[in-house]
């Protein structure tokens, strides 16, 4: 893993191709991009948005499946000091039209087709007097691309040297319980140490082929996904949605490692096993999880998938990472719990009235440490009632934790993703 820790997702894309520049960083599409050729992009990415008049506290929003575009892009306007909104692809144009209105987003990258929708054409009759240009990445982005002045833009230089661990890195907007979606504020600073623990939990090292299935517009995809390939060496393999085919011939063909993904996905790849076996021998570790994880199912990813270092997690788009299994934890701890609180964080459940609750007592969780959200976009009431005084994020969703600090959930009142 890049050490010491970049200051920034940027530097650390640039510290990866300094590191390892011919080592494979992304696989799409039967192509192979090194990490030199993805910095690089990135830069080239960087240069044509400087071109568009981006710069340090704009927003650039994308509205599109996982694609080495996407990650192009996102880096792109992370280098100019630029705040990334995403957009969940399942959005309805009038839903999409009132994140980038509030959002204030510069430009949008969205894709011309992606599942028979058109999302230029959903976003028509919408006011948006911020939005300047709609690139599209899927046909467009050459083009694009070509608007800058290259990977050697000196702008590029300039704009990397003025951001650091405080510069705001994504506005990811989350519905939470009730209400309009809030834009939850990060920085490079609360972002990159989370992810490195994450690594350090889950063994993801140089090298190791990930299938990334989990949505870029969500903190997996991005923080957890080719964000920790980017300081760990990984060699992201983007999937623009999950397929059991494509994904059983990408793991044999591409003889994935690491492969995460909610308890469905491993059912439907057990299920397509039990019919017909596929080669499975380069398969080592992934993450899982739901309230609770039958340790059946956990036993059968070890053993029939050959995934033998399978760990639940839990975090937020709040906090991105919050508790996790360690490896070599049993199966009754990895299925039954969502593990304990990661470096850097501490957890506690407490009571209505706010106090700390003990060993096995069921209550809120609250999460505190380095991970922790700057608040909510516009809205200090919804700040102040979600982050207290004293640093505690208030999650809003219902646990306990046991005698050795693991935490199980019991009840969700938020969007959360485990």
């Amino acid at each position: 893993m890049l050490d010491p820790l970049p200051p920034t997702i940027p530097h650390a894309a640039e510290a990866a191709a300094r590191a390892w520049p011919d080592a494979p960083a992304v696989i799409e599409r039967g192509e192979i991009w090194s990490f030199a050729d993805l910095w690089s992009e990135a830069r080239r990415a960087a240069s044509a948005l400087a071109a568009r008049g981006v710069g340090a506290g704009d927003r650039v929003a994308i509205w599109a499946p996982n694609s080495r575009e996407w990650i192009v892009t996102a880096l792109g306007a992370m280098t100019l000091g630029a705040a990334l909104v995403t957009l969940n692809t399942r959005l309805k144009g009038k839903e999409a039209g009132d994140i980038l209105r509030r959002s204030k987003a510069k430009l949008l990258f969205t894709v011309e087709d992606f599942l028979g929708l058109d999302y230029r054409a959903m976003l028509t009759g919408e006011a948006l007097p911020e939005l300047a240009d709609t690139i599209l990445l899927d046909t467009g982005f050459a083009a694009f691309l070509a608007t800058g002045k290259g990977a050697n833009d000196p702008v590029v230089d300039a704009a990397l040297a003025a951001i650091d661990g405080e510069t705001i890195s994504d506005i990811l907007f989350t519905s939470g319980t009730t209400g309009s979606p809030k834009g939850v504020l990060m920085t490079h600073s609360r972002v990159l140490p989370q992810c490195a623990v994450w690594i350090a939990n889950t063994g993801l090292s140089f090298g190791e082929r990930y299938l990334i299935a989990n949505p870029f517009f969500h903190a997996f995809g991005t923080k957890v996904g080719w964000v920790a390939c980017l300081l760990s060496g990984a060699v992201a393999v983007p999937m623009p949605q999950f397929d059991v085919a494509q994904a059983i011939a990408l793991i044999e063909t591409l003889k994935i490692n690491f492969l995460p993904g909610p308890p469905t996905i491993f059912q439907m790849l057990l299920s397509e096993h039990d019919k017909s076996p596929f080669d499975t021998a380069s398969l080592r570790g992934g993450t899982t999880g739901a309230a609770t994880v039958p340790p059946s199912l956990v036993e059968r990813i070890r053993t029939d998938l050959g995934i033998r270092d399978i760990i639940t997690a839990y975090g937020m788009t709040e906090c991105v990472n919050i508790t996790g299994c360690r490896p070599g934890d049993p199966v009754e701890r990895i299925a039954q719990t969502c593990g304990a609180a990661i470096p850097g964080n501490e957890v506690m459940i407490a009571s209505d009235d706010g106090t700390a609750l003990p060993v096995g007592e069921t209550g809120e969780i609250w999460v505190r440490g380095e991970g922790v959200m700057l608040g909510y976009l516009d809205d200090p009431a919804a700040t102040a009632e979600t982050i207290d005084k004293d640093g505690w994020l208030h999650t809003g969703d219902v646990g306990c934790l046991d005698e050795a600090g693991y935490l199980r959930i019991t009840d969700r009142k938020k969007d959360l993703y485990i």
